[in-house]
């Protein structure tokens, strides 16, 4: 029997980079995204494309009827989940100042980056600890895609900032939580990645990687995200729980 996972925001940019990473590795998808099931049919053809059974599951994480859906829905299809990947976020809707920045951003942002992950992975961890003690047998793992934001300020966007940075910690807290189930918890923090979320800082970032911004010269590509977490989701790295995997090409080595 194939292995389940969901992957929040998994229509497109990175989330669909990681979804692809793990079609191509025999696992079955739950694909959770806000935008009509008539926007991401591509998206899903090109998984089911892999051999893998794809379910879309729409609804917002930042809402409890939201998560209670999206879990309702994976357990009503397949009646298990291994994989939870915590991908979904957003940008503020304007880069404002530290010194300008509205509440209603830092609400909107805090409730769908850590709030909404946070709560969704106790739902996911309860469901596998549920599994667990039914099938000793079963493997499972939490996988939290944050940012290099959770550790380089950005004083344009301090609630992105923030809300990497409490997902990094909630990582910590339920790799500690889930340790005497023996389900690992990771996070997988990615660099300057080209996806529309990134679009409009393009000629930007263009700049800075040609001038060295990164060790290695080239933008990140959401593949390079979906392969870092196809290999935490095979258990490939069993026993690293509550650890960071970086997918920056090198942009936060300290360098002289």
């Amino acid at each position: 029997m194939k292995k389940v996972a969901l992957v929040t925001g998994g229509s497109r940019g990175i989330g669909l980079g990681i979804a692809v990473q793990l079609a191509a590795n025999g696992f079955d998808l739950a694909i959770n995204g806000m935008r009509p099931a008539a926007d991401v049919e591509d998206a899903i053809k090109q998984l089911q494309n892999h051999g893998s059974d794809v379910i879309y599951c729409r609804g917002s994480i930042a809402l409890s009827a939201g998560r209670e859906h999206i879990i309702n829905e994976v357990r009503k299809h397949y009646q298990r989940l291994d994989v939870l990947v915590n991908n979904a976020g957003m940008a503020p809707g304007q880069r404002n100042d530290i010194l300008e920045a509205t509440e209603e951003s830092y609400d909107e942002v805090m409730n769908t980056n850590l709030k909404g992950s946070y709560f969704l992975m106790q739902k996911a961890a309860n469901w596998m600890i549920e599994q667990k003690k039914k099938d000793i047998a079963f493997s499972g793992c939490i996988i939290n895609i944050s940012s290099m934001s959770a550790t380089v300020a950005s004083v344009n966007r301090g609630e992105y900032c923030l809300s990497k940075a409490g997902l990094s910690m909630a990582t910590q807290l339920f790799a500690v939580r889930l340790g005497t189930f023996n389900i690992p918890v990771y996070e997988v923090r990615p660099g300057i990645i080209r996806t529309d979320m990134t679009a409009g800082v393009k000629e930007k970032y263009d700049k800075l990687i040609e001038e060295g911004l990164c060790v290695q010269q080239r933008w990140g590509e959401p593949e390079d995200v979906g392969r870092a977490v196809a290999a935490l989701a095979k258990g490939d790295f069993m026993y690293s729980t509550g650890q960071v995997i970086m997918v920056d090409g090198g942009l936060t080595i300290p360098r002289l």
